[in-house]
C-alpha cells in the first residue's frame, strides 16, 4: 500500500502566525490554517488538523463499512458519514487534545435490516484504519437505516 503525504509551511508564532496545508500526494489543493480560527466557532475559510481529521476518519469510515456490509450480504446504496471532531484542554498534559470523535451514518442499504446494519456499523468503527490509529480518543457512534 502507498504511503500518502501533506505538508505545512507556517510562518509566526502561534497565536499571529499563520500557514498553508498542501495535499502532496493528490495535488488536490492548499488550504490555510491559523490557530486563531482553529479555536473559533466559525472556521473562516480556513481549515484545522481536526477538520482534516474528520475528512479522512468519514471517508475511511464509509469505505469500511461498504466492505463489512457487503460480507454481511449487504448492498450499500447510500452512506451519508459525517465525523465531528472535536478540540479541547487537555486536562492531564497541559495544552489541547482532540477530546471526542462522533460518527454518524445514514445508509440505504439493501438486504440487511436494522440490527445487520447496525452490527456492521460497529464493526466499522472498530475495524477502519483511522479509528485505529485514533483509539486513545473517544469515538461515538449513531448509526440507522433510511
Amino acid at each position: 500500500m502507498p504511503t500518502r503525504s501533506a505538508r505545512t509551511a507556517w510562518n509566526g508564532t502561534l497565536e499571529q502566525g499563520a500557514g498553508q496545508v498542501e495535499l502532496s500526494s493528490s495535488k488536490v489543493g492548499t488550504y490555510d490554517v491559523s490557530f486563531p480560527k482553529r479555536a473559533a466557532d466559525e472556521a473562516g475559510g480556513t481549515t484545522s488538523p481536526e477538520e482534516l481529521i474528520a475528512a479522512a476518519h468519514s471517508s475511511c469510515y464509509a469505505m469500511q463499512l461498504s466492505a463489512f456490509i457487503a460480507e454481511a450480504g449487504g448492498t450499500p446504496q447510500s452512506l451519508d458519514v459525517t465525523a465531528d471532531v472535536t478540540l479541547g484542554p487537555d486536562e492531564a498534559n497541559g495544552g489541547f487534545a482532540i477530546s471526542s470523535i462522533a460518527l454518524t451514518v445514514r445508509g440505504e442499504v439493501e438486504g440487511l435490516d436494522a440490527a445487520g446494519f447496525e452490527a456492521a456499523a460497529q464493526k466499522a468503527k472498530d475495524g477502519c484504519p483511522v479509528s485505529k490509529a485514533l483509539a486513545g480518543t473517544t469515538i461515538t457512534l449513531d448509526a440507522g437505516l433510511e
